[in-house]
């Protein structure tokens, strides 16, 4: 008999590769909620969880998992439903831990210093400073928010003040709705009063940004993967991600060894995640950049491009309380990278590759697949889910035998989609990191 999978955010993306995990046939995979009910504007979580619970207290079968792979709220409405429904999740409180940046910080530095100085910005203090000890270049970012939306690089005084007011601005869209999910936690008295709508400030780190990939399964900690993230160059943009890491072995344990200890200290268990650290080549030091409580679907293809399986196959399997190992190096290329052609001044796109176009695209270049973002005339500024510096007009996922490949193929596949702007603003976004 089929296992019923429940997917809060079942999008047409996914899909393909959820159905190509092992023993997909023996599961029916149900959507639950939709993208744009989950991240467009200001969700209400409770109005989620009453449409969600609609819809499963209808289901006429079991109800045998409950799962997502996107941030707030649907990291958050997982364990809340898998309680509710008997199914297996990690725990809200190890969720919040992860998502809340300021909360996620004093839990890491219990365990490591292996991550940089940071405070709060008092966002309604009349001229808000920055928390005494964290020096410029830093970053300020919302405790919460999709993506790297309302994150800013920022130098000096001025930089600070106009960031500021920006994240004073935006702030509530996600902030508001994660007081719900607070106020349903026995907070410890280092979170009295913080909130979600609160501002964190972190000095800035330096070098190669990686992903570490990995799951809790009967109290172990387990890594999967490690991953290189490539910016553009003078940019704090993603070019691409990249895998395997090709960083030294010793970084690579030390990467492990410090995630086990921050997810044994933030209680995770029975679910995937994805840690992002910097490697500075320069002192040989690792710095921790943030916890994900899910693993990422970003790395799916490239998981499935060289190990043989995607790593929805270790969130589906935790879920139904069976073994979640991925096999290692059994895919059908040595290397993968996910790219991110992306555009760094506002327009409006035209002549969008259709379907078919995309199709043709792929069967002439072996080993890639496309997603479009920007729809037919769309202007780049009125897209969702952008960070503050760029506007994503492709994912395109390579297979190859080495880097050098991986690059052959996108610059084909980039020539091939023959994107067209006009009305471009030049500097659009930051133009400092164009």
């Amino acid at each position: 008999m089929s296992k019923n999978v429940f997917v809060l955010g079942l999008d047409e993306a996914n899909l393909p590769t959820l159905h190509g995990i092992p023993d997909a046939a023996s599961l029916r995979f149900h959507p639950l909620l939709t993208v744009e009910e989950l991240q467009d504007g200001e969700v209400s979580v409770a109005e989620l969880l009453e449409k969600a619970q609609a819809v499963l207290d209808a289901f006429d079968g079991s109800i045998d998992a409950i799962v997502g792979y996107w941030d707030f709220p649907v990291s958050t409405l997982v364990p809340i439903l898998s309680e509710r429904y008997g199914t297996r999740s990690t725990g809200l409180e190890s969720v919040v831990k992860c998502e809340h940046k300021y909360w996620s910080r004093l839990e890491q530095q219990k365990v490591t210093d292996r991550h940089p100085r940071f405070g709060r910005v008092d966002l309604e203090a009349e001229d808000p400073r920055p928390p005494e000890g964290v020096r410029f270049p830093m970053w300020l970012k919302p405790a919460l928010a999709y993506s790297s939306e309302l994150a800013f690089g920022v130098k000096n005084e001025e930089e600070f003040r106009t960031a500021v007011a920006e994240i004073r601005e935006g702030i509530s869209r996600v902030g508001r709705p994660f007081e719900y999910i607070l106020d349903r936690l026995d907070l410890p008295p280092e979170m009295d009063g913080v909130g979600g709508e609160v501002c964190l400030a972190e000095e800035e780190m330096s070098g190669v940004q990686v992903a570490v990939e990995g799951y809790v399964h009967e109290g172990q900690v387990t890594v999967y993967g490690v991953l290189d993230s490539i910016n553009y160059p003078g940019s704090s943009c993603f070019l691409r991600h990249q895998y395997p890491s090709t960083l030294p072995e010793p970084v690579i344990r030390q990467l492990h060894e410090v995630t086990e200890r921050v997810m044994r200290q933030i209680g995770f268990a029975s679910a995937t995640f994805s840690v992002e650290y910097f490697y500075d080549p320069q002192t040989s030091e690792i710095s921790l950049l943030e916890i994900n409580p899910r693993h990422s679907q970003s790395h799916a293809e490239l998981f499935q491009y060289v190990d043989g399986v995607a790593n929805h196959h270790s969130m589906v399997r935790l879920a139904l309380g069976e073994d979640p190992r991925i096999p290692h190096r059994a895919g059908e290329y040595a290397m993968a990278a996910k790219w991110y052609h992306r555009w760094f001044a506002d327009g409006v796109v035209h002549d969008v590759p259709t379907p078919d176009d995309l199709r043709r695209i792929e069967r002439e270049i072996p080993g890639i697949r496309v997603d479009i973002v920007p729809a037919e005339g769309e202007r780049l500024s009125e897209m969702s889910g952008q960070d503050s510096y760029s506007y994503e007009l492709a994912h395109i996922f390579t297979g190859g035998d080495d880097e050098q490949d991986l690059r052959d193929k996108y610059d084909r596949c980039v020539a091939a989609l023959g994107l067209t702007f006009d009305e471009t603003t030049p500097g659009g976004r930051d133009e400092k990191n164009a």
